[in-house]
Formats: structure tokens, sequence, C-alpha cells
């Protein structure tokens, strides 16, 4: 009995931001769908515990992604090993600077751009220029729903993730008819220690997280919502699909945050409620 190919059987992925959060779920899902990762992040020991649970199908490259040099190298780690790029997820993020305007400080708003812009933009120009040469690939860029609306994150954090919604529909546009693909995501507010520290002020109070957005949604989100996002913009089930920003938030974006309407909110609206299958009559 033959076993059923993986969605990603014979690609070769670069993740960055791999050791943890929606990076290391990615890493997971792609080894599982039959991918080989380069796991490229900053932190040394986390990187190197997440590679090591996939042997031969995951590597660990240390990568700043502000560094433009040590993006080429995570790069050159995937080409050099398993002789080609199919999927770059660029990935990599922190909240970066925070508070009023007016208070900010210069250096955290430009240390905060390079960590989440133009880390996206040295990965889009040398994986792009990978890709080229094979006729196909997938990019897949990081931002947020607060890169989709105002005021649900800091200011230099909106700023970046609203310009890296920009920078894919434009890099899209480009490549797009030469078989490349670049897409991105917007996240809601998954349990990481990135949103828990936003939450709570404490990066491992994980459980914050998911028991703040299962109060709002109905749903507990999880990192795998972003990892199995990430794994259709890679496979080639989203062949036809470019230049797009996919949501993942429980429609957060669309309601200003409000998750599920209630009963009364039905009620209010003059809407017909539904109780055990059977439609109400709207008492508006």
């Amino acid at each position: 009995m033959s076993t059923p190919a993986g969605r990603l059987d014979g690609k070769i992925a670069v993740v960055t931001g791999g050791a943890s959060g929606l990076g290391e779920a990615t890493v997971q899902r792609f080894v599982e769908e039959g991918a080989k990762v380069v796991v490229a992040d900053i932190q040394d020991g986390p990187g190197r515990v997440v590679a090591g649970r996939y042997g031969d199908a995951a590597t660990f490259v240390h990568c700043d992604v502000t560094d433009e040099e040590q993006v080429v190298a995570a790069i050159a780690a995937a080409t050099g090993r398993w002789g080609r790029l199919d999927v770059m997820f660029n990935n990599a993020g922190v909240i970066g600077a925070v508070g009023k305007i007016h208070e900010m400080s210069t250096d955290a708003w430009l240390r905060t751009i390079d960590v989440l812009l133009h880390s996206v933009f040295y990965g889009c120009k040398h994986a792009v220029e990978v890709m080229l040469t094979q006729g196909s690939g997938s990019i897949i860029n990081t931002t947020s729903i607060a890169g989709v609306i105002g005021g649900l994150g800091p200011h230099a954090y909106t700023a970046a993730k609203t310009a890296v919604v920009g920078l894919t529909k434009s890099v899209a546009s480009e490549v797009g008819s030469q078989g490349l693909r670049v897409n991105a995501i917007a996240p809601g507010s998954i349990p990481t220690a990135l949103t828990a520290k936003l939450v709570s002020g404490d990066p491992t109070n994980l459980a914050a997280v998911a028991k703040d957005q299962t109060a709002r949604f109905g749903v507990t989100p999880d990192a795998m919502d972003i990892a199995n996002a990430a794994l259709y913009l890679a496979s080639d089930e989203s062949r036809f699909v470019n230049g797009h920003t996919l949501v993942v938030d429980a429609g957060r974006s669309i309601n200003g945050g409000s998750g599920r309407f209630s009963a009364k909110a039905a009620d209010m609206m003059g809407v017909a409620t539904v109780e055990s299958g059977e439609p109400s009559g709207s008492r508006g």
C-alpha cells in the first residue's frame, strides 16, 4: 500500500522566525506535508531544537533578518543543501516600538521597521532571484490585522504591517506572469509570546490570549491556524492565488473586534435569532 503524497512533497522552504510561535508551527506543518525546511532564526538554542525534531528534513541557520547578508545565507542554505527554493516564508517579527506618537523613540521606530518591513524586502528580493531561474515559487509574508485596519497595534508595528500588504501586492504584480506567487497572511491574536506580552504583559502567558479570544469569538485560536494558512499558500492548491492577504482572525477585522453577534445584538438590529434550530420572530 503506497503512502499518500504530502501536499508539499519535494518542496524546499525557508521559514524565518522558525524557532518559535507561528514559525515553529509552520515548520511542523511543512515537514508533515513532505517539505524540507530551513529554520532561520536569531534564537540559536530553540532553533536547533526545532530543526532537530525532524532529522534530515530540517536544518537550522542563525539569521538576524535585519541583516541582508544573513537572509541571503539562509536562502543559500536551502539551495546549497537541497538545490532549490520553492517557498519563502518571511515571518520573523517583534512588537517593537510602543507608546504615544509624540513620545516614541526614533531609534525604536527604526529598529521596528527594520525587523518588520526591511526583512520582508530582503526575503522577497533574494527569494525572487532564485525562483525566477526555476520559473516557480511561493513567497508568503506575515502581516497582521493591524495592517488591515487601524487602532489594533502600536504605530510602528501598524505602519510596517500595512506596508507589507502593499509590498506583497507590488511584488506579486511584477513576478506573477513568471510563475511566482507572492501572498500574505494577516493573523489575529494567536497565542504566541508576542501576543501574550501585549495581552497580559507576560510573554509566557499564552493562556491569557486563548482565554481572551475564546471569550470574544467562541473559538480558541492556535498557531496551527496560521500554519495551515501558510501550508495552503505554499502548496499548489493555491496556484491561482496571487497578491492576496489572507486574514485569519475569526472575523475580528470585519466587526470591530466585537466577536460573534449576540442574541441581544441581533434583536437590536431587527434580525431573527435561531434557538434550538428554530427561527424566532424578531422582537425589534
